[in-house]
């Protein structure tokens, strides 16, 4: 990944207490791996931005490298990589990501 890009994301990831990385927005996601992972966030009720990966080639790859986590959606809190959907949903069913998620946004 060039230094360019590995900036960019990084930027990305510090500027925002909780980043999604998803195929689609937040208001149109287009899988349903992303559908589940945005409304999780929904449920929480804590302001989240999303990232659409399907729009740009070269962030979607460099994603990849920059968390070594091969698919999407890719959650970010605190500039931390908490994991995709699997990881994110199970902590939201086992009550750790409110708790994590509050601490971002207080």
């Amino acid at each position: 990944m060039d230094a360019a890009l590995k900036d960019r994301i990084e930027g990305l990831v510090r500027d925002h207490k909780i980043l999604l990385f998803v195929k689609g927005t937040k208001s149109f996601p287009q899988c349903g791996f992303s559908a589940s992972v945005i409304e999780v966030f929904k449920r929480l009720d804590v302001p989240f931005d999303t990232v659409n990966i399907l729009a740009d080639a070269d962030l979607r790859q460099g994603l990849k490298e920059f968390s070594d986590w091969p698919t999407f959606p890719q959650v970010y809190v605190n500039g931390e990589f908490v994991g995709g959907r699997d990881i994110v949903v199970a902590m939201y069913e086992k009550g750790e990501l409110a708790p994590l998620v509050q601490k971002a946004v207080s």
